[in-house]
C-alpha cells in the first residue's frame, strides 16, 4: 500500500459548491471537509484511482491562501470517454475536445467553476 506524496491545492470563492461541482463533473470523492465560521478552510478529495487534492475557501486575511483560478491538475484515467460525457452532463466547460495524441493518449480538458484547468487522459507517464 502506497501513500500520496503530492496534493494539489486549490482556493475557490465558494468551496462548498466546487466539492459538489467536482463530485459531480469529475466523480472526486469527497474524503473531508474541515469549517471555520461557515467556510470550508481544508477538504480532501480523492481520485478514485488514487491521489486526489486538497481545497479550501480564498481568504484573503490567510497567509497560505492561492489566488483563485490559476490553477492546472491532470488526472489519469481509462475511461476517458464515459468520463467526458459525464463531465458534459455536469455543465463543465470543455477547454479541449476529447481526442488522441500523438504520444498515445486519450484524454479531455476542462475548466472548474473557478477556472482552473482538469485534465484527464488515458496517459499515466514513462
Amino acid at each position: 500500500m502506497s501513500e500520496t506524496k503530492v496534493w494539489p491545492c486549490f482556493s475557490y470563492p465558494d468551496a462548498r459548491a466546487a466539492i459538489d461541482f467536482l463530485v459531480e463533473a469529475f466523480g472526486l470523492v469527497e474524503r473531508a471537509a474541515y469549517t471555520d465560521d461557515r467556510k470550508i478552510v481544508h477538504a480532501q478529495l480523492d481520485w478514485p484511482a488514487g491521489g486526489g487534492v486538497m481545497i479550501g475557501t480564498s481568504d484573503p486575511a490567510n497567509e497560505c491562501s492561492q489566488p483563485v483560478g490559476g490553477g492546472s491538475v491532470y488526472f489519469v484515467t481509462g475511461e476517458p470517454d464515459a468520463l467526458y460525457e459525464r463531465a458534459t452532463a455536469a455543465g463543465a466547460k470543455i477547454v479541449r475536445g476529447l481526442r488522441d495524441e500523438d504520444y498515445g493518449s486519450r484524454g479531455f480538458v476542462a475548466r472548474d467553476l473557478a477556472g482552473n484547468l482538469w485534465s484527464f487522459g488515458t496517459y499515466g507517464g514513462e
